[in-house]
């Protein structure tokens, strides 16, 4: 349960507005605890008008992925944060499968402790199959055969999710991300299945629905994220309405909530993007989701979508095109979930590709993009709703600095016939917002991979709630490649989702002039600065960080090198020698670590947590950590060489 000391913390990273709100939500759940509001009553004539072209073509390789998938789901099998399911016929709706716990369903959404394993479960394992995300999959599988029994089988998990979700009980009324995402999910299902003769029975025609539609839109209309909170969250709860108030419009309160939604969107999404591109929470994979959520529901708002909205989406997807390595890969920086706003892939679509691929049919592709697969279902559905937006004002070259995001990139240059070393310099701000909820203590981290292959890798996320060891440790100063001094992390953290003081960093040196060389420096443990020196050289084909603490008395220090879950490393006194094998090809690395320091490698450890990789949400395996123990500052330097085979 969260204590009294949290909810002070809490408060003290509120602004006077943001408290004020946040009352008022708590007299409007009082409210809502006596009595529900009665839904108005739903407009005559309706119909769904939002429906796509006809003919959209989807590459055949696109259309096997979705199949397989959708037949899995009839048979009911799925995998969620890596705990498999075989129960998907005919799901229970409040069940956390990983720790058998069913979250209560009998009682007022407010007064759940869903953060509270004990209670609920993982909550994350009950809310996914909620966003109805593989309904999607299955409509689309419908809209693509005509096969009655993709829909069949949406209709019967939409009336049994209906039935056991009663609005404001259950966890599934608690958080709005979850409910705009749903809707955004119910709008798609509803096109999908606009050939189907069942469709209008199961949507505009059924009072369970309209039951439903409402309350969801009633309820994000009512309780928006707020102030600190207002993240990625707010963007979900944005898209939703807006998608929802656009294509269900079957309520005398659709207009207004359109109206609010596009405001509200817009004005959110442009707040959580730096002018290069980069979302502010500096957490790649929410990058990701705020993307296809802003494109989801700015395709949906069609005319209505201002300029302003598709200009911050632009500058989202080129500088996604600026940050990935060979591979498509982009940073893995922050937390992440594996959320995403709007599936209609099967499994195995490469997430990163089909947001490029939508960037270059909604924007148009420049010439220093790197080329997506366009093997994807959702690029041309979603660009045949959006349309072309072609906008002036685009980079001519492809970024490696990042100014007001604090990232920078050093690669050798394309073209040279030989692998890319790719390196991520962290040199930006703590996160986003007050409580920067999904930031890690990582200040000068540096992230480097061959042939889009983790070398020195970001260790990941793996859990949020449920396990705070786990997460203390993945979000960690030692959990990332950078030093941890005093063994204390360089931000204090509040809570799983709050920083009570933040590091702020400074970039002295960026790449320029052909020199792919940063520098850049952090108060985090002040007075004591922390400063590091990034240089690369393509010709040889070596990294050297250089560590100098310098403005305070000595520290007993710790330098972290994660490598990544593919590498096999020898250690012996400060050297090792790296080695991975790759797409059928062995590489090999000398890892020259500074002397004075004792190194250890570590792997798999468990009490406490060092040297693991999570892939995933929810998913963890052993990776090997190098760790250099010793004393440093007053002026000492620490020197690394990585050195990458010819």
């Amino acid at each position: 349960m969260t204590d009294l000391g949290w909810y002070l913390r809490r408060l003290s990273r509120m602004g006077p507005r943001e408290a004020a709100g946040r009352a008022a939500d708590v007299l409007n759940r009082r409210r809502l605890r006596r009595a529900l509001p009665e839904p108005s009553a739903p407009l005559p004539g309706r119909r769904f008008t939002a429906v796509l072209p006809a003919g959209v073509p989807v590459p055949p390789a696109a259309r096997v992925r979705v199949l397989a998938t959708a037949d899995r789901l009839l048979d009911g099998h799925a995998e969620y944060f890596g705990v498999p399911r075989d129960d998907l016929i005919n799901p229970d709706w409040s069940l956390d499968p990983k720790t058998g716990r069913r979250a209560p369903t009998d009682t007022v959404a407010f007064d759940i402790p869903y953060r509270d394993e004990d209670v609920v479960g993982d909550i994350k394992q009950i809310w996914e199959p909620s966003r109805h995300q593989h309904l999607t999959v299955l409509a689309t599988a419908y809209a693509l055969t005509g096969e009655d029994r993709y829909a069949e089988r949406v209709a019967d998990h939409l009336k049994s999710w209906w039935a056991a979700n009663a609005p404001m009980t259950s966890v599934h009324w608690v958080s709005g991300i979850e409910l705009g995402i749903r809707l955004l999910s119910w709008v798609w299902v509803r096109r999908l299945l606009a050939a189907w003769p069942g469709a209008a029975g199961l949507f505009e025609d059924n009072p369970e629905a309209l039951h439903q539609i409402w309350h969801h839109q009633r309820w994000l209309a009512t309780f928006p994220s707020r102030g600190s909170s207002a993240n990625n969250h707010v963007i979900a709860e944005a898209a939703g309405q807006l998608a929802a108030a656009h294509a269900f419009p079957w309520f005398p309160e659709s207009a207004a909530w359109r109206s609010a939604a596009l405001r509200s969107l817009a004005d959110h999404l442009d707040a959580n993007t730096f002018g290069s591109g980069l979302n502010r929470e500096l957490a790649t994979e929410y990058h990701g989701l705020v993307l296809e959520l802003g494109l989801a529901a700015a395709a949906e708002a069609g005319p209505a979508a201002p300029d302003s909205l598709w200009r911050t989406l632009l500058r989202m997807t080129d500088a996604l095109a600026a940050v990935v390595d060979v591979r498509l890969r982009p940073p893995r920086q922050g937390d992440g979930d594996d959320g995403h706003g709007l599936v209609l892939d099967g499994h195995g679509t490469d997430r990163w590709s089909s947001l490029l691929s939508t960037g270059d049919a909604v924007f148009g592709r420049l010439d220093w993009w790197p080329r997506p697969r366009g093997d994807d279902v959702r690029t041309p559905l979603l660009a045949a709703l959006a349309g072309r937006h072609e906008l002036p004002g685009r980079p001519d070259t492809r970024a490696d600095h990042f100014a007001d995001a604090g990232l920078t990139l050093l690669r050798t240059p394309p073209g040279d016939g030989r692998a890319e070393i790719w390196c991520r310099c962290d040199g930006g701000p703590h996160g986003f917002l007050s409580i920067a909820a999904h930031a890690h203590a990582d200040a000068l981290s540096v992230e480097v991979r061959h042939d889009g292959i983790d070398i020195l890798a970001d260790p990941g996320t793996y859990c949020y709630h449920g396990e705070p060891g786990w997460r203390a440790y993945f979000r960690s100063t030692l959990g990332h490649n950078t030093v941890q001094l005093d063994d204390t992390d360089q931000s204090t953290s509040g809570g799983p989702f709050l920083w009570t003081r933040h590091a702020r960093s400074r970039v002295l040196a960026r790449p320029g002039g052909g020199v792919p060389r940063w520098c850049a420096e952090h108060d985090g443990y002040r007075p004591t600065v922390h400063r590091r020196t990034v240089e690369l050289d393509p010709a040889d084909r070596a990294l050297r960080i250089t560590d100098e603490i310098t403005g305070g008395r000595q520290h007993p220090a710790r330098l972290a090198f994660h490598l990544g879950p593919r590498v096999s490393a020898e250690l012996a006194g400060n050297a090792a020698v790296l080695t991975w094998t790759a797409g059928g090809r062995d590489g090999t690395a000398i890892l020259e670590l500074p002397g004075g320091l004792a190194w250890t490698a570590h792997r798999g450890r468990t009490a406490p947590p060092l040297g693991w990789y999570s892939p995933g949400y929810g998913r963890r395996e052993p990776a090997t950590t190098l760790i250099g123990s010793g004393c440093t500052g007053r002026g000492s330097a620490l020197v690394t060489l990585l050195r990458f085979a010819r």
